[in-house]
């Protein structure tokens, strides 16, 4: 069993053998930054100060690209070979609140767009509500222990309700199921919370949240505890979509610019004819947030959405003058054991490519 150390704080935890980093931190009670649990999104990134680790499940894409002198590891995927010091964000807010499992039912169900469930789920009853912080997320628990996540897409309600946006995916079981043949009143098993995308309340700094497609469910979240909080602190909020039916909830968003304080909105349409035929902005939505803010070293930035938009806001956004500890993320895009089932197909063809090779 090795002993990890978090340099800045000198908190200590043991790692049982195969066990990650990111596994044994929440053994411990200590949150440590993560979301896709995957090695692909770079959430858990963290900077190796001494010792060793090894990555024997899944490949740490997220480091491509990062140079070596930076020592950095990936949290949920590195499993130590010796005792290790590290440097990595600790988010304290969400370390007192307990995981757990419970039955839920559908109380609603709507489509916000032509491929776009809305869900609210409500405590069983018997069950007590679960307890979260605004942006994160839950597992629906599937048979023989599959897990699909989905960001919560509202802050805690009194009664309980928890909202889901779920994309339905051509060829995905259950969210084809889903979208086909979900009944409100039906029953389904989650765990959570999970995830540290979490509103930091500890700034006064101006904030920018940026989302690409359902990665508006927990910026809508983060958002709107800022709201009931009457924050008086800037906002700017980007939604990168395709199409104008994927931006399913604008005129909630479009609202929140009318009325809050200092609140303005920009909906980014990828499809150039789209973008055209509405009205609206053309382009991807990173290059739109720094053609407006092209200095980011006052601000805090929030972005949730696929992989490709996060790795792409990541390196700009550093790039452009915002520190690296103030840059917030929720990456998704593939169930852990479907990411699994493609890396490791990935990793098939690479290796008959190499013995074609040779």
């Amino acid at each position: 069993m090795f002993i990890v150390t978090i340099q800045s704080s000198g908190r200590q935890f043991p790692v049982a053998p195969g066990e990650t980093v990111l596994e044994a931190a929440q053994r411990a009670g200590i949150a440590l930054p993560y979301s896709c649990r995957a090695g692909v999104c770079g959430s858990c990134k963290a900077t190796l100060l001494e010792g060793g680790c090894v990555y024997p499940r899944n490949p740490p894409l997220a480091l491509s690209g990062t140079a070596p002198s930076q020592h950095a590891i990936l949290l949920c995927q590195a499993v130590p070979c010796s005792d290790l010091r590290i440097e990595a964000r600790e988010v304290t807010s969400v370390e007192d609140i307990v995981r757990r499992r419970l039955d839920v039912v559908v109380s609603r169900k709507w489509m916000l767009a032509p491929d776009v469930v809305g869900l609210h789920l409500k405590p069983a009853p018997g069950q007590a509500r679960l307890t979260w912080l605004p942006g994160q997320y839950l597992d629906v628990l599937l048979d023989e222990g599959r897990r699909r996540p989905f960001s919560i897409a509202n802050h805690p309600q009194p009664d309980g309700t928890i909202e889901m946006h779920v994309r339905h995916v051509a060829g995905g079981g259950f969210t084809s199921w889903v979208n086909d043949a979900l009944k409100e009143g039906e029953a389904l098993r989650i765990e959570g919370p999970l995830g540290t995308f979490v509103p930091r309340e500890d700034s006064e700094r101006p904030m920018i949240f940026m989302a690409g497609g359902t990665g508006f469910a927990p910026v809508k979240a983060i958002v709107e505890h800022f709201l009931a909080l009457g924050t008086r602190r800037p906002m700017r909020v980007y939604w990168g979509a395709r199409n104008t039916a994927d931006l399913y909830l604008r005129e909630l968003a479009e609202g929140w610019a009318r009325t809050a304080h200092d609140l303005v909105f920009q909906a980014v349409i990828s499809d150039p004819e789209q973008a055209a035929a509405s009205g609206l902005r053309a382009g991807l939505v990173h290059e739109a947030l720094l053609e407006d803010q092209p200095d980011l070293a006052g601000y805090d930035v929030y972005m949730s959405g696929p992989p490709a938009m996060i790795d792409a806001g990541r390196k700009l956004f550093i790039e452009a003058n915002l520190p690296e500890e103030r840059l917030y993320y929720d990456s998704f895009d593939y169930a852990p054991d479907v990411l699994a089932q493609i890396l490791g197909s990935r990793a098939g063809i690479l290796e008959r490519e190499t013995s074609e090779e040779e």
